[in-house]
């Protein structure tokens, strides 16, 4: 667990869930956006500054959803997602660098020219030197989300939390993009996540944090501010806890 002094924050390490269509910014959510790039690692530092170690895990949705169906088999979907998320990795970690941060990207699918392999002991060190790590490739295995890769890592690093960054303010019992009488959940059990089937993040990962103790923020990302907000522990979105 990180020494570092933190300034007026609840958490010390944090594991920051972020969506791939979230960097592409407008209404198709393809490509990158230099300016939500900037903005997003404008907060990540804020956070840094204030003493919170900080570990990120990007989806590739942006760029290609492994589990879309189609005509690729699931496998190499999975695997095609897998680089995409690599590729939002590096644009996020050039981004931070360019605010004087210092940071690492691992990666669960080796390619040393571009990143470093993911190491448990090598990313507990980059924290301890106050280095963001940002986890790429997913957890280098089909089948499984970004949600879960963020999931076992902030159980390999000792996060307190994972801050899972959305499009809406919560959770919801239904689409509030689609409805507008959906209702939003200030505080959730894993428990009831799962067995309500709430999409926010996928079963395997609210088992994870459940049998971890890690606590879930989900919040809205579009909001300026709200990653700061949500690293020093202010009520924001919804809380999905143990209990």
């Amino acid at each position: 667990m990180s020494s570092r002094p933190s300034k007026g924050t609840r958490y010390t390490r944090v594991v920051l869930k972020l969506s791939g269509e979230s960097l592409a910014g407008g209404e198709h959510g393809y490509g990158l956006s230099a300016a939500v790039l900037e903005r997003i690692a404008g907060e990540i530092a804020q956070v840094h500054r204030a003493g919170v170690d900080v570990g990120i895990v990007i989806g590739g949705g942006n760029i290609f959803r492994g589990a879309s169906g189609g005509t690729i088999d699931r496998v190499a979907a999975d695997y095609m997602g897998m680089l995409a998320t690599v590729i939002n990795s590096v644009a996020m970690q050039d981004a931070i660098e360019k605010m004087d941060v210092p940071v690492r990207v691992q990666s669960a699918i080796e390619m040393a020219k571009v990143a470093e392999p993911f190491i448990r002991r090598r990313a507990m060190r980059h924290l301890e030197k106050h280095r963001v790590v940002i986890f790429a490739g997913g957890t280098g295995n089909p089948y499984f989300s970004t949600d879960t890769a963020a999931a076992l890592r902030a159980t390999e690093i000792g996060a307190q939390v994972v801050l899972k960054a959305t499009r809406v303010d919560g959770v919801y019992d239904r689409d509030p993009e689609k409805d507008k009488k959906a209702k939003r959940y200030d505080r959730l059990t894993f428990e009831e996540a799962i067995s309500r089937r709430l999409k926010v993040m996928d079963a395997t990962a609210f088992t994870m944090c459940a049998e971890q103790h890690i606590p879930i923020v989900v919040f809205n990302l579009n909001v300026a501010g709200n990653i700061v907000r949500a690293a020093k522990g202010e009520p924001i979105g919804t809380l999905v806890t143990g209990g």
